[in-house]
């Protein structure tokens, strides 16, 4: 089958436009409808070295989110946006609960309904097996560790996408929660999933109605936010940030070290060792050996090398 695609201008996230390219594919005997090709999103996210999932999202690995879940919003951000990555934390949320919500990125971008577009691509939908609504098909591609992430244009009324049967099986399938821009329903429900979040821009007690799903595993704007598939989401009580996958490892490991840094510092400056200028400015020598010895004493911290250090005060990016 010859590649058919419709191609339409995103919209702008700061200084960024993203072209999407939505379309079919020949794979297997099975037309994918409203996805990238595996050849598209690898372009996309072609700074990323490591593990791909089939479809060609970024996998990052598991040990890196549970790294993540030990770091603050705080820091992540400020490393990505000394590195030029401005235009990745959306902030404004309500949700079920207060617990974070660390995972890959499972994309899903909706638009208003047109009744030509929407029937035809339910009848698609049906002819390849889909269930349901066009909100429920992203759940079926979600792994252990993938957040669901949508842009509902920040409907609300009517832009529920999701209610409590859709949440539990979201949280069957990924074990984590979701972030949507646009809303859902249900909360009372929702909120007595033990272990599940939800990340909306409220909640609604109407049904959805008048949007389709019109791009799965492709960018999404979500807030002021530019997202990817496999972009590692980070969601907690700041809002939420979106690291590119093959940023991952360093904003991670410069986070830990600011960790490190700070307690390590407060204790400094509360035994009067050394004052908080000492502290905030390029470490001496005298200062980095008494970092590595108190780190020696506090293994819960993890450790470093002195080259390990030194690269990271070199740096500087946090």
């Amino acid at each position: 089958m010859t590649i058919a695609r419709i191609a339409r201008i995103a919209r702008i996230a700061g200084a960024a436009v993203v072209l999407l390219t939505i379309g079919s594919f020949e794979g297997s005997g099975d037309t994918q409808a409203q996805t990238l090709s595996k050849e598209e999103l690898t372009f996309l996210t072609q700074a990323w070295q490591g593990e791909r999932f089939e479809d060609g999202r970024p996998r990052v690995p598991d040990d890196l989110l549970e790294r993540a879940r030990a770091v603050g919003i705080d820091d992540a951000w400020t490393v990505l946006n000394n590195e030029g990555y401005v235009n990745q934390f959306a902030g404004g949320w309500k949700t079920v609960n207060d617990a974070p919500v660390i995972g890959r990125a499972v994309t899903a971008m909706f638009m208003p309904s047109r009744p030509d577009v929407h029937a035809g691509i339910r009848e698609r939908g049906q002819a390849q097996g889909r269930q349901g609504d066009t909100n429920a098909w992203p759940i079926e591609v979600l792994t252990k560790g993938d957040v669901y992430v949508a842009d509902g244009f920040g409907k609300v009324a009517g832009g529920t996408l999701m209610g409590a049967t859709l949440a539990n099986s979201i949280f069957s399938k990924s074990g984590n929660g979701v972030v949507f821009d646009g809303a859902a329903r249900d909360l009372d429900a929702i909120h007595a999933i033990e272990g599940f979040n939800a990340f909306v821009r409220d909640f609604h007690p109407s049904f959805l109605e008048s949007m389709t799903l019109m791009g799965l595993n492709t960018p999404v704007r979500i807030g002021e936010a530019v997202v990817l598939p496999g972009d590692l989401v980070m969601a907690g009580r700041e809002g939420v940030l979106f690291i590119p996958a093959h940023m991952a490892e360093p904003v991670i490991a410069t986070a830990e070290f600011v960790v490190r840094k700070d307690a390590f510092g407060f204790e400094m400056v509360r035994t009067g060792r050394y004052a908080t200028g000492q502290i905030d400015s390029q470490w001496t020598d005298e200062i980095k050996t008494a970092f590595l010895d108190w780190l020696e004493q506090h293994p819960e911290q993890g450790s470093m090398t002195r080259e390990e250090l030194d690269a990271m005060m070199g740096r500087r990016t946090w």
